[in-house]
């Protein structure tokens, strides 16, 4: 039997210690050992990687200081869209949803697309139905209001408005994911996303597109991204370590800090990532100030991270 481990991240992108209050810092590390603490339930128990990186994105989809789910930022348009992917290395399969508002958890909904349909994606309104008729629960917008994304809205749709706009790495980060290994060898990904604050109607970054934002292969390696959704995409960069992995021979950490200091780093695509092989073992490279981030493994204690 091998050694099962669980990695999670809240996001990643200018994490300052000068702007985060030691009540807040307190607050991000228990989120992410309660994420943690949901995936951990299942693989000590025998469960598979798939369930535990469900359990631990919904556990940080319903905590408002992530983007994602109840904390997800706003389009400049003062609304919702969130985006999901997951994938089970043990099959390929995989689903996701973009542009989507109402479902408590939208990694929820991505797994209904992947479990119950054909397809890989789904967005809009036809998403909605299938979580619908699969009995997920729906939430309206009190739920999903923080008064921190609103005043984030406000502040950007400012400054655009007086050509001063920065850029500010953190208004473009904001994802919550986690990979997994189980203690049968399969491997899982899972990535949920409120994108960018204020960014443009419709617009869908790299978390739902498999190969980019998600991705899980048990031959290779799992991988779920946070940073420039843009560059993620552009560089396809959950697919590029896998590459690595398979036809140069590299190690997953060989492979994740390539594509995180090259591919990405160089090229405007500020962010990290987290991974996972089919032996358990876990990278969780970034190219910024910070992540937030964690990981347990069998027989080893839960650790969470913001800064290097």
């Amino acid at each position: 039997m091998k050694r099962f481990s669980l990695a999670v991240h809240g996001g990643a992108g200018t994490i300052l210690k000068s702007n985060l209050t030691p009540e807040l810092e307190v607050a991000y590390h228990a989120g992410l050992r309660n994420a943690l603490q949901a995936g951990y339930d299942i693989l000590s128990q025998g469960g598979r990687a798939v369930d535990a990186v469900t359990a631990a994105v919904c556990a940080l989809e319903d905590e408002p200081l992530f983007n994602s789910g109840r904390g997800a930022v706003y389009t400049s348009d003062g609304k919702q869209e969130m985006d999901a992917a997951i994938m089970d290395g043990a099959t390929r399969a995989a689903g996701a949803v973009g542009g989507i508002f109402g479902p408590r958890n939208p990694i929820l909904a991505a797994r209904v697309v992947m479990e119950t349909t054909d397809h890989v994606m789904l967005i809009g309104p036809n998403a909605l139905r299938v979580a619908h008729d699969a009995g997920l629960p729906f939430e309206d917008g009190d739920y999903f209001f923080t008064q921190a994304r609103w005043d984030a809205l406000q502040s950007t749709l400012e400054m655009r408005a007086k050509g001063v706009e920065d850029d500010d790495p953190a208004r473009r980060h904001g994802t919550v994911g986690a990979v997994a290994c189980d203690a049968d060898g399969n491997i899982a990904a899972a990535t949920s996303t409120g994108g960018m604050t204020a960014k443009a109607p419709g617009r869908i970054g790299d978390t739902p597109i498999i190969g980019a934002g998600t991705f899980a292969d048990n031959a290779t390696c799992a991988v779920s991204g946070t940073g420039n959704g843009e560059v993620f995409i552009r560089y396809t960069a959950a697919a590029e370590i896998a590459a690595r992995m398979r036809h140069a021979g590299q190690s997953l950490k060989e492979a994740a800090e390539h594509v995180v200091m090259h591919d990405l780093g160089e090229n405007d695509g500020s962010g990290g990532l987290i991974a996972v092989d089919a032996k358990g073992n876990i990278t969780m490279p970034f190219n910024c100030e910070g992540m937030y981030r964690g990981s347990v493994t069998e027989g080893d204690d839960f650790a969470t991270h913001i800064y290097r």
